[in-house]
């Protein structure tokens, strides 16, 4: 296995070499901390970046066994669901995905666990995780093609877990602009509006990487749309301000977690 030392002079060439990145993570982690970030709060956030990429291989390879995956609240996972459905789980670009999807494996129910990505995205993470491990590969729905609705409701009635990222928008994206880290930042409404159509329970997940291949994962209850005499507009909206509540708290309880290295608060353009 990699150290993560031996990634500190690969960090500090993306600290030289990528302004564009380097800009972005000061200017977040001026307003996550409150003060002043110089050089060497750049490098540690690009470091957590690395290590948690480094990570990804061997947990998309299933050797769990070489971390410590904490779970730091009720994981709702180990409950039963008296309809014996799935649930809508979202996350951010903070921390690991795939320290999250070691959690689900684990849980007492061992449900399975799907991740609905944009189409362009979800092409590069099946090839990614078909040359790392090509079992997980059906893991992945891609939003936008035939049928891919269909597909979540049928998943979601078979008991599987579907995972969301929403901290991040895209052209086509109808967004929402909310206060965060003590600015307006543009929040994709889909994910939520979806939650609504399929009047399913929304959590938020969360699994941050604490160092030393160690993980704390967080699951809560954003908002439950499976709640009769809802208004919708004002439930969408209700649990997207929850969310991006939620969101700026746990980037201050992980603030080198964050892993959006593009300008976040002027541009709801596709990041590139």
């Amino acid at each position: 296995q990699v150290s993560i030392l031996q990634l500190y002079p690969f960090c500090a060439y993306l600290l030289i070499a990528k302004p564009g990145a380097r800009s972005a993570s000061r200017n977040y982690l001026n307003r996550v901390l409150e003060d002043h970030a110089d050089w060497r709060h750049v490098l540690r956030h690009i470091h957590t970046f690395a290590s948690k990429i480094l990570d990804r291989i061997y947990l998309l390879n299933n050797r769990t066994q070489l971390f410590d995956l904490h779970v730091q609240s009720d994981n709702p996972l180990r409950t039963s669901r008296p309809d014996g459905q799935g649930m809508l789980m979202l996350g951010a670009h903070l921390g690991s995905f795939e320290a999250l999807r070691a959690v689900v494996h684990q849980s007492a129910q061992t449900p399975s666990l799907a991740l609905l990505m944009y189409e362009a995205n979800a092409k590069k993470m099946s090839r990614l995780m078909a040359a790392i491990n090509p079992s997980m590969t059906q893991e992945i729905i891609a939003l936008g093609e035939l049928g891919s609705m269909l597909n979540v409701q049928t998943r979601i009635s078979q008991g599987t877990v579907i995972g969301m990222l929403a901290d991040r928008t895209f052209q086509s994206d109808e967004v929402r602009w909310l206060p965060f880290l003590s600015q307006l930042a543009p929040f994709p409404l889909g994910p939520f509006r979806l939650a609504a159509l399929l009047r399913r329970p929304l959590m938020l997940m969360v699994g941050a990487y604490k160092g030393r291949n160690q993980y704390h994962a967080h699951f809560e209850l954003l908002f439950d749309f499976s709640k009769a005499g809802l208004n919708r507009r004002d439930a969408i909206d209700e649990a997207l301000a929850r969310y991006v509540a939620r969101l700026e708290h746990f980037c201050r309880l992980y603030p080198y977690n964050w892993f959006n290295f593009y300008d976040f608060w002027k541009s709801a353009d596709t990041p590139q």
